[in-house]
């Protein structure tokens, strides 16, 4: 972690991430983690070498069943799999998805379940489950029609043709798209913008925004009313104020 930014690597290059059995352990337990760290400000999420995440390992989750079928049943497993998501979902800090590669699968779903993505211009990303054989997993069900719409969620998951990074951004799923060159400089600008930010407030407008989606206007406007008198008793707020009458940068502590 440097500067309240802190980073989740997937790290299997050679098999270009795909996420096994102690990585899907490793989200579940990070995520949980990071949700109670007042010092993280800020969370990006990428992989190593030339992918960002070509989703599960099938091969690894049939190596865990056994030949005779031995092992957590699939339910199981596959349960291992939302909780993954959901404690990636769950984190309140501002999370970035830094794809710089591929990201297929659960490793699509994986970056949708960021609050921002920015892609490098050579990222793919690709629903790919019909392929497989399989539905769409780790929370694309729910995320994608949020985000394009149900027509057009079904074409990508229905077709599992790729979208390369520009198409994505013009469809909404990617905030920004840069050269491969610029997309550490690119994402450690909004990161560490994101540090420096009101915690308990972004935290909240988080919020505000996901149940938004599911809420009426009534009852939208009552959660921002509870939501906003809480953050007015916070030193942030009378920091900002006093930052603002002094003509100055405020420096947000999350209290």
């Amino acid at each position: 972690m440097a500067g309240g930014v802190a980073t989740i690597t997937l790290n299997r290059p050679e098999l270009l991430n795909a996420i096994n059995h102690e990585m899907w352990n490793a989200l579940i337990d990070v995520g949980r983690a990071i949700a109670h760290r007042q010092d993280i400000r800020c969370v990006v999420i990428t992989g190593a070498g030339r992918a960002f995440c070509s989703g599960a390992d099938l091969a690894d989750a049939a190596a865990g069943r056994g030949a005779a079928g031995e092992g957590p049943h699939l339910v199981d497993q596959m349960r291992r799999t939302a909780d993954a998501a959901l404690a990636i979902h769950g984190i309140p800090q501002p999370v970035i998805a830094k794809v710089n590669g591929v990201a297929a699968g659960a490793g699509c779903n994986l970056a949708l379940a960021a609050d921002l993505i920015v892609a490098s211009d050579s990222a793919r990303f690709i629903q790919v489950f019909a392929q497989r054989g399989l539905s769409v997993d780790f929370g694309g069900s729910w995320v994608l029609p949020r985000l394009v719409g149900l027509h057009r969620a079904k074409e990508l998951v229905l077709l599992a043709e790729p979208l390369p990074a520009a198409e994505a951004e013009r469809m909404g799923l990617v905030n920004k798209v840069v050269p491969a060159d610029g997309l550490d400089a690119a994402v450690a600008d909004w990161a560490a913008k994101l540090a420096a930010g009101p915690p308990i407030a972004l935290a909240a407008s988080k919020r505000l925004l996901e149940a938004g989606a599911a809420s009426s206007l009534v009852q939208a406007l009552e959660a921002e009313t509870m939501v906003q008198s809480v953050n007015f008793t916070t030193r942030d707020v009378a920091e900002a104020v006093a930052a603002f009458l002094e003509k100055r940068p405020a420096t947000f502590e999350g209290r």
